[in-house]
């Protein structure tokens, strides 16, 4: 049925976003423009220059370059102390080792790297699509297409694993299966082929298991 299996980074299979939000917190408060969680839970999915639009939206006048400073620092510093995996994500990925694998991510090339070794997923993919890849990031398809073909399968076998509403339109557009499995934001459920509550439940929704 499935001849690859696609995986969003953040919030997927690494637990990431709760960082992102606390360190994200700190750094709006520290440049004068504290913000509550819910703002920051808007971001979750999107690159850096679109979160950057839509933070200018609300903050004409915030120091971009300054609070992304801050805010790298401050995951940084978290994400030193070690970053959990998801759950099921070790048994996710030796279900269908035959089935390639890969991430696409709205991360840049050299962050998603270095969180896949942080975790020791490092050799676990066949390829990782970055933001870096890419012309349009999600939520466009762009990257689920991209995935697809260079692992030379149709989009319509791929089965993609995604936390973001951003994640789940881009593999929906891009003519993938989307498993939504959410972390910090509920799924509308709008471009979603399952809505499940962890890896594996989405995994048997879907029919890998």
């Amino acid at each position: 049925m499935y001849q690859a299996i696609l995986f969003d980074l953040d919030g997927t299979l690494i637990d990431s976003e709760s960082i992102a939000t606390r360190t994200g917190l700190a750094a709006f408060a520290a440049v004068g423009f504290p913000v509550a969680p819910e703002f920051l839970h808007g971001l979750v999915g999107v690159d850096q220059a679109t979160a950057a639009t839509l933070i200018r939206a609300h903050h004409a006048t915030i120091d971009i370059d300054h609070l992304n400073a801050l805010w790298s620092a401050g995951f940084k510093a978290e994400a030193d102390k070690g970053i959990a995996l998801k759950p099921f994500v070790t048994q996710i990925l030796a279900l269908s080792p035959q089935l390639p694998r890969a991430v696409v991510t709205s991360s840049g090339r050299q962050y998603a790297h270095q969180k896949l070794a942080m975790v020791g997923l490092g050799d676990a993919f066949a390829m990782v699509v970055t933001v870096d890849d890419v012309t349009r990031a999600k939520p466009d398809p762009e990257p689920y297409l991209l995935a697809a073909r260079k692992l030379g399968v149709s989009p319509a076998r791929c089965l993609v694993f995604e936390d973001s509403e951003a994640g789940a339109e881009a593999g929906h557009r891009a003519g993938c299966t989307v498993v939504h499995v959410p972390d910090l934001v509920p799924s509308s459920g709008r471009w979603a082929h399952h809505v499940a509550a962890d890896l594996m439940s989405g995994a048997r929704l879907a029919g890998l298991v």
